[in-house]
Parts: structure tokens; C-alpha cells; sequence
């Protein structure tokens, strides 16, 4: 049940096999959750973190108009609501993108954590953290980088987010998310979320066809995009 927290966490820093038992002793059964219900509403006071097993899930926040803004989106592997821990009530929400499947963790449970794993703590800390460094790149894309480039960089990360989960790879992902949502990402209206996609195909970068993605000049389009993964400390580090 673990397995895509234990991927991610392992592809920054080794766990050792009472880490991982701990992990997996920590959640609840897994349970669905629909796709478009909140996992997370926005000013709750949740007394649990949820793990993202499976589909896709984003952050938002909404204004007073209705209107909202996707600050994040995440990918199976990911604590949607870590920070819930220590930040209550919660300033934005989480939905479900997709159908999704969750895990709940008391946040007892990962009090005990923080006192008894301190390796095991660090490693959740520098989720958060990269939680952060993804919001840092987010907002200046939002204000600097060009509308196809703001895409083509979003494409790049979750690629590599997903790669290392096992859900993508060989130049290829699943990307079942619409314009729209799309659009609430990358600030954009969904008429022109359609002009960049169209852009990107005609310069022979991706092809884009349904769910599937398929990346057609991986250096190309990092270079369209100014794509640096070093945010996402993909790499193995002391912790």
C-alpha cells in the first residue's frame, strides 16, 4: 500500500526496512474517493493526513467570486495534506481530480513518528519542503514564463514526478486532466491552454492525443520551458 511513498522517499534517501514497516503500520485501509469531491475541503480542521495511492488530486484555492486557483497538483506517492500536521485550519483544499485512492494517517500516529524516526521525520520534512520549491517554481512561471512555456514546464515535472513513482516512462504519460483544469493550473483561459497543446505539437515537441502524452524532444522542450529539476531533488542525498 505503500509503495509509491516508499518509491519517492527511497529516490532521495535510503529507507531501512523497520522505516518502511513503520510506514505501512501508520495507515488506514485504503478507501475511494470520486473524482471532483474534495479530499480536503478548504477551512477544515482534518486530524488525519491523506497519502495519494493512486489518480490525481490538486490543491485550490477559491476566491470570493467562485473563481479558483490549482496551486498544486499531486500525483500518487504524494501526502496532499502533510502540513495539516502543524497547520490547522487549512487555508486552502484538496480535490479529486480522478477517482482517487487515499490512505488516511492519524496525526497521532505521525506524532509518535516525528518522536521515535527521526530519519524517517526528515525525510516527510523534505516533502514538504519540495512541496514548497514546486509552489516557489509555480508562481514565478505564473508571472514570468510565457503561456506555452508555463505548459511546457508543468509537462516536464510531471513527467519526472510520475517517472519515479512508476507511472510514466519511455518518453511517455497519462495525463487525464482536461483544459480546463489545465487552465486553472497555468492561470490561463482553456481557449488558449488549446493554442499552446497546439502550439507544442506543430513544433514537433509532443503528441498529444487523449490521456497520453508523448514526448517527442525531451531537450527541446526543457529549453522552451527553462526546466531545471533541481526542485524536485530527484537525486540521493544525506538527510
Amino acid at each position: 500500500m505503500t509503495g509509491p511513498l516508499v518509491e519517492k522517499l527511497s529516490r532521495r534517501n535510503q529507507l531501512s526496512a523497520e522505516e518502511k514497516a513503520v510506514l505501512g503500520g501508520i495507515l488506514a485501509p485504503p478507501t475511494m474517493v470520486k473524482g471532483g469531491d474534495d479530499i480536503v475541503r478548504q477551512h477544515a480542521s482534518p486530524q488525519h493526513s491523506t497519502l495519494l495511492l493512486d489518480g490525481f488530486a490538486a490543491r485550490y484555492v477559491v476566491l470570493m467570486d467562485g473563481a479558483r486557483q490549482i496551486t498544486e497538483l499531486n500525483v500518487p506517492g504524494d501526502f496532499v495534506d502533510l502540513h495539516s500536521l502543524l497547520m490547522s485550519p487549512m487555508d486552502h483544499g484538496v480535490a479529486a481530480l480522478t477517482d482517487c485512492t487515499v490512505a488516511y494517517c492519524p496525526h497521532e500516529a505521525l506524532r509518535e513518528v516525528t518522536e521515535t524516526q527521526p530519519h524517517l521525520t526528515r525525510l516527510l520534512w523534505m516533502d514538504t519542503l519540495i512541496d514548497a520549491a514546486v509552489h516557489r517554481q509555480w508562481l514565478a512561471g505564473l508571472g514570468r514564463r510565457a503561456a506555452t512555456g508555463r505548459l511546457a514546464h508543468l509537462l516536464c515535472e510531471l513527467y519526472l514526478r510520475l517517472e519515479v513513482v512508476h507511472r510514466a516512462g519511455g518518453g511517455k504519460m497519462t495525463l487525464p486532466l482536461s483544459q480546463a483544469i489545465l487552465a486553472d493550473v497555468l492561470g490561463l483561459s482553456t481557449v488558449h491552454v488549446n493554442r499552446c497543446v497546439a502550439q507544442l505539437r506543430e513544433e514537433g515537441l509532443i503528441n498529444w492525443s487523449g490521456r497520453s502524452v508523448q514526448f517527442l524532444d525531451w531537450d527541446r522542450l526543457v529549453h522552451l520551458a527553462e526546466f531545471d529539476p533541481t526542485y524536485l531533488r530527484l537525486s540521493r542525498e544525506p538527510v
